[in-house]
């Protein structure tokens, strides 16, 4: 049986594991509470994904974190968080990431508003280049969106708890993602599926649109739930524009990820192409105080 206790509640100097300790809470959620932990055998921080004391009965949640370690092992890539290790049968089963010195990019919309250009740019070329490496190792991240990034040099990629293989996300036949950044054929799989790659362009889309407006695109709602292809209609006619600042073929590129046909959507390599131009017209040193509030 299941213990009722929901949390560990671990405090600074709590073992997590033989030489490695907490440092302090950095959330919860429904399986696993992350912490920041002192690491004595590496010499530095990470972060613990350990899970929850009322789930080690659990067998899926167990199986989501031996999944995501073993995704994590797979995937090598400069604009990926890295697995240090796991300790998936210890008597607090966790995995352990690099600590990444960065606020997320929801953080800083939130706080600062929307970026600017010589910010956003890089940062979309640099998701592109990660989402097409996942392609080309038969991978769907499944949840891009701005909590989900790491803002530093470079910018990382986190959170692979539901990604999958092409072939698993294929089979999808349920809702699985955030609401506000899920593709309309995540939304509903059955009527709009199968999900693949496209999907991961979508969240890019929308998460770049949220960096440029500050605007969540697709908040969920109870009348939209048991709503398909009208939701995304709906909701793309009501979105205000990027504004003057914004140029309009950049406009153009973060819009045409927001395509409801995944077909028709950009790979990563097309719009990393397309954001090319951007790239070069930025300043060769940009202006420090317009950045500095943001780094």
């Amino acid at each position: 049986m299941t213990t009722t206790i929901d949390r560990w509640a671990l405090t600074e100097g709590s073992e997590i594991a033989p030489g490695r300790h907490a440092v302090k809470l950095l959330g919860r959620g429904e399986r696993y509470e992350t912490y920041v932990a002192r690491d004595d055998r590496l010499g530095c921080h990470v972060v613990a994904k350990v899970l929850r004391p009322d789930r080690l009965d659990d067998r899926g949640a167990h199986e989501g974190l031996a999944a995501e370690a073993a995704m994590l092992n797979r995937l090598r890539h400069p604009v990926i968080v890295r697995s240090l290790d796991e300790a998936l049968d210890a008597p607090l089963p966790h995995v352990a990431l690099e600590h990444l010195d960065g606020p997320a990019l929801s953080t800083l919309v939130r706080l600062y508003g929307p970026l600017p250009l010589e910010q956003l740019v890089p940062l979309a070329t640099q998701i592109c280049a990660a989402m097409h490496y996942m392609t080309v190792e038969g991978v769907v991240h499944l949840d891009i969106k701005p909590r989900n990034i790491i803002m530093g040099g470079p910018p990382r990629l986190i959170d692979l708890s539901i990604a999958r293989t092409l072939e698993e996300t294929a089979r999808l036949r349920y809702r699985v993602g955030t609401d506000a950044y899920m593709a309309p054929e995540q939304w509903v799989p059955r009527d709009l599926g199968p999900v693949g790659p496209p999907a991961d362009v979508w969240g890019l889309g929308a998460t770049l649109y949220n960096a440029l407006t500050g605007i969540k695109p697709f908040p969920s709602s109870d009348e939209d739930e048991d709503a398909g292809v009208e939701r995304y209609e709906r909701r793309l006619a009501e979105l205000p524009t990027m504004g003057r600042r914004v140029p309009a073929a950049l406009e153009e590129l973060v819009w045409s990820c927001l395509r409801i046909d995944p077909t028709q959507r950009p790979t990563p390599n097309q719009l990393a192409s397309g954001l090319e131009p951007f790239v070069a017209a930025i300043p060769k040193r940009p202006v420090l105080s317009r950045l500095r509030p943001r780094i």
